[in-house]
């Protein structure tokens, strides 16, 4: 084969692996910016709101 074919394939074969890398790079930063979204909302609601003690003046969950 002459170099210059193999040099084509070669060259054909990373730009399909870098199109499939970056391809897979957004999916999985897709996946995981939609968990961190959610896991935001639920900390949300399920975080206690604090209140002032008028006695002490210190924060308290209530």
């Amino acid at each position: 084969m002459p170099p210059f074919l193999i040099f084509a394939a070669a060259a054909a074969g990373a730009m399909f692996g870098v199109k499939a890398l970056k391809r897979e790079w957004k999916r999985v930063n897709s996946a995981l910016e939609e968990s961190e979204r959610e896991g935001e909302a639920r900390d949300r609601l399920t975080r206690p709101t604090l209140k002032r003690d008028r006695t002490s003046g210190e924060w308290r969950p209530g």
